[in-house]
């Protein structure tokens, strides 16, 4: 198996790794999967492993049926990697395992766990409006907002199977950022055309992470930071739940802003508003938190 393991940042390169992947009922209700990495057998380098920076080496995860329907899982996570191509601002949290180590698979898989389980419920959570979304219109959402959350990720790593195309990278202060383009082809959602994707880390050390991701994914604040909000109020008009945490979610946010291009019987600009409506989808978890988002064309009659 091949695999590209990515931290959402340009300062910490681009794991790819080649393993082979066994699994095996090890006991009654025991499930063991390991990896191991080709390389490690091999005891050598191929001329297109040269360029690794990583090794794989067994790794993997005991999955254990309890009596209560829950299913608890051991997860190791051991690897070689060089360093030095790190920036030192991520070196601490990928040695404590938050970056690409076992505690970050185990926060993602009890997110999705957690996901999945209320997506099957065939109760719709209080929060969600369910007046205002029917059910395949939640399916379209969600649809949705994954594939805008993949593509965000995409260009913030530069995932090799889309082709990226490096412009720029260069040092920005304890910093980097960099500039890279794609084709895009037939690809969903998106017209054909080149895309430019601009991406860069800050370190905020006075700001407590939690505060961080609440401020930011908080409507009521937007017009703070977001200039899509023009300055005024955002009302969030859809809320689908995706986990315990009310941060793993996805919103539809209204935004109003001045109609553009209008006048009235004088001449003069009207004072007329129109609402624009933002797709979000907002995950946290002990590893970290992301919010994305996108403006969405939709029927000028969404209403809350």
């Amino acid at each position: 198996m091949q695999a590209e393991l990515q931290v959402l940042t340009p300062l910490v390169p681009v794991r790819e790794v080649s393993f082979l992947r066994f699994c095996k009922q090890h006991a009654e209700g025991v499930w063991a999967i390991v990896d191991v990495s080709v390389d490690g057998i091999r005891e050598t380098f191929s001329a297109s492993n040269a360029k690794r920076s990583c090794i794989r080496l067994p790794s993997g995860c005991l999955v254990q049926a309890l009596p209560n329907g829950y299913s608890k899982v051991t997860w190791v996570e051991h690897a070689e990697y060089d360093e030095t191509t790190v920036h030192r601002l991520y070196r601490p949290p990928l040695r404590a395992g938050l970056g690409l180590g076992a505690r970050r698979w185990l926060a993602a898989l009890q997110r999705q766990a957690e996901c999945l389980a209320i997506m099957a419920a065939s109760s719709t959570p209080p929060r969600d409006c369910p007046a205002a979304i029917t059910g395949p219109g939640r399916r379209s959402m969600l649809r949705l907002a994954g594939r805008m959350t993949e593509n965000f990720c995409a260009g913030v790593c530069g995932w090799a199977e889309r082709k990226w195309r490096e412009l720029r990278s260069g040092a920005v202060g304890d910093g980097m950022i960099r500039v890279i383009t794609r084709q895009s082809v037939d690809d969903p959602g998106e017209p054909p055309g080149v895309v430019l994707c601009a991406v860069t880390s800050v370190w905020l050390p006075a700001v407590a992470p939690q505060r961080l991701f609440e401020f930011l994914h908080d409507e009521r604040l937007r017009r703070e930071w977001d200039i899509l909000s023009n300055g005024g109020p955002m009302q969030e008009v859809a809320h689908i739940a995706k986990g315990q945490d009310h941060g793993n979610a996805v919103s539809l946010l209204r935004a109003t802003v001045p109609a553009t291009g209008a006048t009235n019987g004088s001449g003069n600009p009207k004072q007329d508003e129109e609402s624009m409506l933002i797709l979000q989808e907002t995950s946290t978890d002990a590893a970290g938190s992301l919010v994305v988002y996108a403006p969405v064309d939709a029927p000028r009659s969404v209403s809350s």
